[in-house]
This record gives structure tokens, sequence and C-alpha cells, in this order.
């Protein structure tokens, strides 16, 4: 999830090209000729991959599903559940073990369930490398 976030960064960094009303959250943006760039997001994942010595297959996986889709059209972003997840959250209330990332994580799920955003389509990408996981539509 961390990869999607920082993608999900550099997608959106291009700010500066859009019409925009300068408000608090926008107020770095009163010089929008400054913030025009075009980042090549597969060549990116590609540097990331190759520029660490921290290996990850996800980022394999990831930067594979950039270089064939580099807006990940083919994705909605919608990222299914099979259940696992509620069921170890369930487990862990009823040992009381806390476990802040795994709740977050099945929360960020049925987030993504709402606005196709380019993280999501990123981790639809991703489950889709790493396991095969289809998409499966609303209600299925």
């Amino acid at each position: 999830a961390a990869y999607a976030e920082g993608m999900n960064v550099l997608a959106h960094a291009n700010v500066g090209a859009a019409d925009r009303a300068v408000d608090a959250e926008t107020a770095p943006l009163r010089n929008p000729e400054l913030y025009r760039y075009e980042i090549d997001i597969p060549a990116v994942a590609e540097l990331w991959r190759r520029g660490s010595v921290v290996a990850s297959w996800l980022l394999d996986l990831s930067a594979h599903a950039l270089s064939v889709s580099p807006k990940l059209d083919g994705f909605s972003g919608r990222v299914s559940d099979s259940g696992e997840g509620r069921w170890t959250l369930l487990a862990a209330i009823d040992e009381g073990v806390p476990t802040h990332v795994l709740s977050a994580a099945l929360y960020d799920r049925f987030e993504s369930r709402g606005e196709s955003e380019f993280a999501n389509r990123l981790l639809s990408a991703m489950r889709k490398e790493f396991g095969g996981h289809d998409e499966r539509p609303a209600g299925g």
C-alpha cells in the first residue's frame, strides 16, 4: 500500500496544469507554472525497483503492471476482500490483540469501493499481479 500511495503522489504531481481556486489547501499553487511535471510513473517504478537494496516482489509486480498500462486503465480501483481479513480482525478482537495495520488495510479496501483513485487501481493491479486476483464487480 505504501508503494501505491507514493505512486499516487507522483501521478498527481502535475497539479499546476489544472485550473484551481486558491484556498488554504492550494496556497502553494499560487504560482501553478512552478508545479507542472510530467513524471513517467512506469520509469519511476523501475528505478525504485532496481535502485534500492531492499527488494520487493510487490514493487516488481507493480512495475510490471505499470509497464503494461501506465494509467492502469483496466482497473477500477475496487479492491475486493475474501473475508479472511474480517475473520482475522474478529479473532484479534476476541483475543484482545491489537491489529492496527490489518484493520487499516481492511478499511482501505472498504474505502476503495467508492471513487476510482489511482492508488486503489495500483493496489488492484498488484493483487492481479501477485495472485491473479481479478476485480469483482460491485455486489460480487
